[in-house]
């Protein structure tokens, strides 16, 4: 049975709709089915594996359609730094054949489902892969808020946003609030307070098992889902957020480590590293 493959792109650049098609051409011509995932959505429940052709905003948009499903997704990188994306443009025909012959294994990445309790009582909940961002209403300057870990509160502070965040989203927001990068099998949740007014303002890392809690004390907030849905929080908002029910997995092509990874997407200096000393 041939291989079934959803194709997401970025809507507004012409570069990755047209790789896109060139995909799609060759995706037939090896014999695989495939179809355009926004034109289509009916078929969603029968693909082996969404095949994205974008940067990581164009992969979270295909995570939101593919969690109910546990369908793996497999990235492309036409945008920036493309951290959640398996390869590169140059990789493009390798990608193609590895899709058609079933290549790839899944990693299983751990979510996050936030609750917004509302001072009526009244809730709403979301979910992100990388982060849920608590931040400062429109027109508000700080927002002044009570985080705590497990029903324990541990500071009180005004800041410009509170990150809750996944060991995948550690390399997102949270990496460029100076939070710490956490591989992606260690199963934790992220707390990382930004340009907090406070002495305790340090990110926390915490168990899987744990609840991470911000209670806002005054003004109002907006708790943002991978920077791609919101829901507002009003004075008096308790927000909290836990382990994910339903994980997001992302289709590999090799073993390579995540050290490897970071080294690949940031670019790090690592010229010298077990550098023999004769070529020192």
């Amino acid at each position: 049975m041939s291989v079934c493959v959803g194709v997401v792109t970025h809507e507004r650049r012409d570069e990755a709709r047209h790789e896109a098609r060139v995909a799609r051409d060759r995706l037939a011509a090896a014999g695989a089915d495939s179809f355009w995932v926004d034109e289509d959505l009916d078929r969603l429940p029968d693909a082996d594996l969404l095949l994205v052709i974008g940067g990581d905003g164009t992969i979270l948009r295909a995570a939101e359609l593919a969690r109910p499903y546990e369908t793996p997704i497999l990235g492309i990188n036409f945008g920036h730094v493309g951290f959640l994306a398996e390869e590169d443009p140059e990789a493009f025909d390798l990608v193609v054949q590895a899709v058609v012959a079933r290549k790839w294994t899944v990693d299983s990445r751990l979510t996050i489902d936030v609750t917004v309790t509302f001072p009526d009582g009244s809730t709403k909940t979301d979910w992100a892969l990388n982060e849920a961002s608590v931040e400062k209403g429109p027109h508000m300057r700080m927002i002044e808020a009570d985080i705590g870990v497990d029903r324990r509160g541990l500071s009180s502070f005004k800041a410009d946003a509170v990150l809750l965040s996944t060991p995948t989203g550690s390399t997102a927001y949270n990496f460029s609030a100076g939070g710490p990068i956490v591989w992606p099998d260690v199963e934790a949740l992220l707390l990382t307070p930004i340009a907090a007014h406070a002495l305790f303002a340090r990110p926390l890392v915490v168990s899987k098992e744990s609840t991470l809690e911000v209670y806002i004390r005054s003004d109002n907030a907006v708790v943002w889902f991978d920077g791609r849905r919101n829901i507002e929080a009003p004075e008096g908002s308790l927000i909290t957020a836990v382990k994910g029910g339903h994980p997001v997995r992302l289709a590999r092509l090799n073993d390579s480590p995540f050290s490897g990874r970071l080294v690949r997407k940031f670019h790090l200096p690592v010229e010298g590293w077990r550098r023999p000393k004769d070529e020192a």
